[in-house]
């Protein structure tokens, strides 16, 4: 898993590429928690070059998001698709944590 990172207006724009599962996922996670210490605290998750998410990587983008939120800040994804699109939708996150079709979206209307 690849992860990237930019700086759209006040938020910090997240880019992960690859597969996010049990191996991964706490990369993922303690680099986010990494720039909520920093003072981050409004991320947008882009997972259109995302090619499989796991429970575990599930699990990983609840912690960022709670975290991100008992800070102060918020956290969305966007890019769904294939694969990651129906783990989203099968296991309910889709209702759970934002949802955007691009960052351009997410950062625009969230």
């Amino acid at each position: 898993m690849q992860i990237s990172f930019s700086q759209s207006g006040e938020y910090a724009v997240v880019g992960v590429e690859g597969r996010m599962d049990t191996v991964s996922a706490p990369n993922f996670e303690n680099q986010v928690l990494t720039w909520i210490d920093e003072g981050r605290s409004r991320f947008v998750i882009d997972l259109s070059k995302l090619e499989y998410i796991s429970s575990a990587g599930l699990r990983s983008l609840m912690v960022a998001a709670k975290t991100a939120a008992a800070h102060g800040g918020r956290l969305c994804c966007c890019g769904l698709n294939g694969i990651v699109q129906q783990v989203f939708d099968v296991s309910g996150f889709s209702k759970v944590l934002p949802v955007f079709d691009s960052v351009e979206v997410a950062v625009d209307r969230w």
